[in-house]
């Protein structure tokens, strides 16, 4: 859900009303509303009063949301040496977290990394590198910020020696992406095959792997790759088993795709819906839609609001609108955005919009009491 600020200052702002989405911003922070700061600033730098954000942003250092608003901030203000200094003072010379929640607040690993956006933006790379290569897993979020500087910097090489030693695949992923933009579809290949013995999540190696080869025609070598991965012990889970699936009926063969599922099923001795409903799209493929929802029916949780959206998805996929709303009309609540564009494709402007206004959320109340500039927040 959009945070009410945005809902209200970004409206604004995206009208070309910047004075107003300022007021509006301003209001809400003044009121305590969650998120309001980081907001309010980024908006005030974006119209050029960067130094204003800066100096509202600076006494919240220690919030790590709120240091990296300062960091971006700072590009804007043309402070990066103050928001620098800022940020190394948090960084103590000896102490590493060992977990996510060693320190409260800013943690000496975001500072660092913040610290080596400005350093890289300052154009002082060596410096950047250095820093980040003092951390322990420079891994946030699925990317890796140390393998995406050096494919930035075109340091191939380092990036090369990283993805030999990074154990979860990101900087061989990032290394490879590089390659494969580069034409060396051969290289980005084979960088995946070396990760793939090595790293802790081998799964999602084949899974990069298995993309790169459909995505340069190579579909068989990806089904094989895929089929590798799910019959190996412990290796038939559902993401992998689905992606395995897709393969199949991009290449026309959604029968393999329920013929591996059913093998599956019968070494398994039942279906949890996790699987099932790969199947569903696989059946469509084949003419089979009818059956498909009939074989629903009768799955334990086939009457589940879940299950009843991919039944919808089936039948609307068919072109029969009406029963895929009749489906989903019992359960509205759940699935109100697919129901609401089922009745827009059907016509029905009005009833969508009252489906869609009876089960919108309630946004928060505002945090009681103003925002302060000095402890406590």
């Amino acid at each position: 859900m959009v945070d009410g600020c945005q809902g209200y200052g970004g409206t604004a702002e995206s009208w070309g009303r910047a004075d107003e989405a300022i007021a509006l911003s301003r209001s809400r922070m003044e009121a305590g509303h969650p998120q309001a700061l980081q907001f309010h600033a980024r908006l005030l730098a974006r119209h050029g009063r960067g130094d204003e954000a800066f100096d509202l942003l600076r006494p919240h250092i220690h919030d790590w949301s709120l240091a990296a608003a300062l960091t971006d901030v700072a590009d804007d203000a043309g402070r990066d040496d103050e928001a620098a200094a800022l940020l190394a003072a948090q960084i103590p010379d000896e102490h590493r977290c060992d977990g996510p929640w060693c320190c409260r607040g800013l943690d000496p690993d975001t500072a660092v990394g913040l610290l080596a956006t400005i350093r890289e933006r300052q154009g002082r790379i060596d410096d950047a590198i250095a820093l980040l290569r003092t951390r322990d897993n420079n891994s946030l979020n699925n990317q890796d910020q140390l393998a995406d500087l050096l494919a930035r910097q075109g340091r191939t090489e380092e990036l090369h020696a990283y993805a030999a030693t990074e154990p979860l695949g990101h900087a061989a992923r990032r290394l490879a992406e590089l390659l494969e933009e580069r034409g060396d579809v051969e290289g980005a290949i084979a960088v995946y095959r070396h990760a793939g013995d090595a790293s802790v999540c081998p799964g999602n190696v084949a899974v990069d792997l298995a993309q790169l080869l459909s995505r340069h025609g190579r579909v068989d070598e990806a089904v094989e790759v895929m089929r590798a991965l799910a019959d190996a012990p412990g290796g038939a889970e559902d993401w992998i088993v689905d992606m395995l699936c897709t393969l199949y009926a991009d290449q026309g063969r959604p029968q393999d795709g329920l013929a591996y599922l059913d093998a599956l099923k019968a070494r398994r001795g039942e279906e949890e819906w996790e699987l099932f409903w790969i199947r569903l799209p696989l059946m469509a493929a084949c003419d089979r839609v009818d059956e498909a929802v009939e074989q629903t029916s009768y799955h334990p949780e086939g009457g589940t609001s879940y299950a009843v959206s991919h039944v919808a998805r089936l039948l609307a996929g068919a072109g029969r609108l009406e029963e895929a709303v009749a489906a989903l009309e019992p359960h509205s609540s759940a699935n109100s955005h697919d129901l609401a564009g089922y009745l827009i494709d059907l016509g029905r402007v009005e009833r969508a919009v009252v489906v869609l206004q009876q089960h919108s959320p309630k946004p928060p109340p505002p945090s009681p009491g103003p925002w302060h500039d000095s402890p406590p927040f």
